[in-house]
C-alpha cells in the first residue's frame, strides 16, 4: 500500500499518477453512461479539502471490519456510504482535456478505526474567537434588538447547532463552523459598509443591518446536516434555505412579541439577501438595509470561493478554468 495522501495532495498530482487517499464521502450519486452501464461520481472531502471523482463498473466495492476484506455492491448493500470514512485507490487522469480523477477501489472503512469526525474540514478561524466576536457584536446592538438576539441564539437553543453548522454542502464555507464564520464575517462587512453611508447622510438602521446580517442564513440550520460533513436535507431541497430562514424567523419573532416594523425589515433581508430571482430571492433587496447585506454577503461568498479555487490550484497555475457559477475564471493576482 502507498503512503495515504491528503486530498490537496492528491489534487496536486501530475496526470497517469496513482494515489491512495482517506475521506468522508459528501456525495455519492450513481448515473448511467451514454450507453446506459451504470457509474457512480463520489465526492471525498477531508481537512484539506474536496475531490470529485468517477467509478466505473469495472471498479471494486469493498467493506473493511474486523480486518476482514468483503465485496460489496453499492446497489444493494445496506452500508450507508454518505457520510462514512473511506479509503480510495485511484489513478489521475484525463477527460477532454480536464483532469479527471478515477476511483478503482473504494473501501468502507471500520467507522470505529477511522472516525469521519477526525477527517471533517473545519473553519480555520478557532471556536473560542468566532465566538466571542459574535457575542462582542450582539453586544453593539441596541433594545430591542439585544434581547431579541440572545433570545433567538440562547433562549431558544439555536447556538448549539449554529455554530458547528456549515453555510453550504460545496462552494463557500462548507465545513464544520462555516455558517457561524460566514454570518460573523457578513455581519461585520455590513456594518462597516453602513458606517461609511451614514456618513455620507444615507439613512441606514445599524441594528437592523447587524441584526439581519446575522440571521440572513438562519434557514441553513434546517436545510443542511452535518453528518460530519455538510449534507443537504429534504427540506433544503424542496423548500430551501431562504423560505425555511424566513419561517423559523418569524415563529421566533412572533413567540418574543419583537416589533412588527423591525419584523418585517429583517423579514425582508432574510428572503431578499441573494439580491435576483434567479438566485433564489422572491424579491429583490428595497431597503438601505437590505442591499447592504445582499452586497456584503455576495462578497463573502465570492471571496471564500475565490480562495478554494486559489487553493485548489497547482503552483504552477496562475489561472483557474471557467468557473460556470461565478462566469469568470480567477486569477491568483499578486499574492
Amino acid at each position: 500500500m502507498k503512503k495515504n495522501l491528503t486530498i490537496k495532495e492528491v489534487k496536486l498530482l501530475p496526470r497517469e499518477t496513482n494515489f491512495n487517499t482517506i475521506g468522508i464521502v459528501a456525495r455519492l450519486t450513481r448515473r448511467k453512461d451514454k450507453n446506459g452501464n451504470p457509474f457512480w461520481e463520489m465526492t471525498v472531502s477531508d481537512s484539506s479539502g474536496e475531490l470529485d471523482g468517477k467509478i466505473w463498473l469495472n471498479s471494486n466495492w469493498w467493506t473493511l471490519q474486523n480486518s476482514d476484506k468483503l465485496p460489496v455492491n453499492p446497489d444493494t448493500t445496506q452500508l450507508k456510504f454518505e457520510g462514512a470514512t473511506v479509503g480510495i485507490q485511484g489513478r489521475v487522469g484525463e477527460f477532454r482535456e480536464q483532469v479527471q480523477f478515477n476511483f478503482s477501489e473504494i473501501y468502507y472503512l471500520d467507522q470505529n478505526k477511522y472516525p469521519p469526525h477526525v477527517y471533517a474540514k473545519h473553519s480555520p478561524l478557532s471556536m473560542e474567537y468566532l465566538e466571542a466576536e459574535f457575542r462582542k457584536i450582539i453586544n453593539e446592538v441596541d433594545e430591542p434588538l439585544n434581547n431579541f438576539l440572545e433570545a433567538v441564539f440562547f433562549k431558544h437553543g439555536l447556538w448549539e447547532d449554529f455554530k458547528f453548522w456549515p453555510a453550504a454542502v460545496s462552494l463557500h464555507h462548507a465545513y464544520t463552523g462555516g455558517l457561524l464564520e460566514h454570518s460573523l464575517s457578513v455581519a461585520k462587512s455590513a456594518r462597516v459598509i453602513a458606517m461609511h453611508y451614514k456618513e455620507f447622510l444615507i439613512p441606514v438602521n445599524l441594528n437592523v443591518v447587524i441584526a439581519g446580517a446575522l440571521l440572513h442564513d438562519i434557514g441553513k440550520l434546517d436545510a443542511y446536516s452535518l453528518a460530519p460533513v455538510p449534507l443537504i436535507t429534504i427540506q433544503g431541497n424542496v423548500i430551501e434555505h431562504i423560505l425555511l430562514g424566513h419561517h423559523k424567523f418569524m415563529n421566533i419573532a412572533e413567540a418574543e412579541k419583537l416589533d412588527e416594523s423591525l419584523a418585517l425589515a429583517i423579514a425582508h433581508i432574510i428572503v431578499s439577501h441573494h439580491g435576483r430571482r434567479e438566485y433564489g430571492s422572491p424579491v429583490l433587496p428595497a431597503t438601505t438595509e437590505a442591499m447592504i447585506i445582499n452586497a456584503a454577503d455576495d462578497l463573502d461568498f465570492k471571496l471564500n470561493y475565490w480562495l478554494n479555487q486559489i487553493e485548489a490550484l497547482s503552483p504552477q497555475s496562475n489561472v483557474t478554468d471557467y468557473l460556470p457559477m461565478i462566469e469568470r475564471r480567477l486569477w491568483r493576482g499578486t499574492i
